[in-house]
């Protein structure tokens, strides 16, 4: 007789990077947290909130990073922002894992950062809420311009710049220049 599996949460199972369901009352519970925080961060005059609202700085690794509002994030426990990062307005960070924004990055406006990837059948999507997730790193020194997409899976390597409204669904080498939809490699003029 074989032993039963060890029966891994919700919560578990999107953090080793296997297929869950986002319908969990634990991972509702995240998510009313960090909708609470956000809130917060973004409807306090800049004076109050400083760089990071408080609430959000709780759910936040971060290191003198400053984060514009409006801002937006899932669950914000899966975000690490290293030393003087600064996401300007409107940016969205779908952070189902983990999101590493290393030491001096800048993102423009409404940069957005997708982890999860949806199931293809209609039903296991819909009714059962089956996703899964990806980290996605950017490395040092990384520029990302307005209205960017980072997909699931994607990193990007130290000093890259990933041209304004660029959709990032590969990686993107140390120094590279990428534009475009999908993003592709350009030669950089100075």
């Amino acid at each position: 007789m074989k032993d039963n599996p060890i029966m891994k949460s919700e919560r578990e199972k999107m953090k080793a990077g296997e297929w869950y369901t986002c319908l969990d009352n634990e991972l509702e519970d995240l998510r009313v947290s960090a909708r609470a925080a956000v809130h917060e961060h973004n409807t306090l005059p800049p004076g109050d909130r400083g760089p990071i609202g408080p609430s959000l700085a709780k759910l936040i690794d971060a290191e003198n990073a400053i984060i514009e509002a409006p801002f937006h994030c899932a669950y914000g426990i899966n975000i690490k922002l290293g030393k003087d990062v600064f996401l300007n307005t409107g940016c969205t960070i779908l952070d189902c894992a983990t999101v590493t924004i290393a030491d001096q990055c800048q993102l423009g406006p409404n940069v957005h950062i997708y982890c999860a990837e949806h199931h293809k059948d209609p039903i296991k999507r819909s009714v059962e809420g089956l996703e899964i997730a990806h980290p996605v790193h950017i490395g040092k020194r990384v520029w990302i311009g307005g209205g960017a997409i980072i997909l699931a899976g994607v990193t990007i390597g130290e000093g890259a710049v990933v041209g304004a409204g660029s959709v990032v669904t590969k990686d993107v080498a140390a120094g590279q220049v990428v534009v475009g939809n999908p993003a592709r490699p350009i030669q950089a003029t100075q």
